[in-house]
């Protein structure tokens, strides 16, 4: 099962993260969360880890209309985008919002996958032309 929309960039990987904000904030998504997976595991492990940023990412009206169609939707909130760098590759990654409607078993939820996909993927198109 594909659970992600993908795009691998051969860019510096803060330019990325920056960019990836931008886009997503065009796209209607707040960032409420962002964590440094780099940062947290060397100070919580002393591990090295590349470069790694999960940002959750939250567009209110998507948000609103699917807890209004499974209540439980917040379990799978926000949505995440990763931003990672290895062997000179920045990847950046959404959770596909059809990996929510498989989770949920809930049918009625694929009218806001669809869209939230259409945005999620039109953030990740904007970010790979700039």
């Amino acid at each position: 099962m594909n659970y992600a929309l993908r795009i691998d960039l051969e860019r510096p990987f803060d330019e990325v993260v920056g960019l990836t904000k931008e886009s997503l904030a065009e796209s209607g998504f707040g960032i409420l969360t962002e964590i440094n997976l780099k940062q947290t595991l060397k100070n919580k492990l002393d591990v090295d880890i590349d470069d790694q940023v999960i940002l959750g990412a939250c567009n209110p009206g998507f948000a609103h209309k699917g807890l209004q169609t499974e209540p439980s939707l917040g379990l799978l909130l926000p949505c995440n985008v990763v931003v990672r760098h290895s062997a000179g590759v920045t990847v950046v990654e959404a959770i596909d919002p059809e990996t929510m409607v498989t989770l949920t078993g809930n049918s009625q939820m694929e009218p806001l996958a669809d869209e939230v996909r259409a945005a999620l993927k039109a953030a990740l198109d904007r970010v790979a032309a700039s």
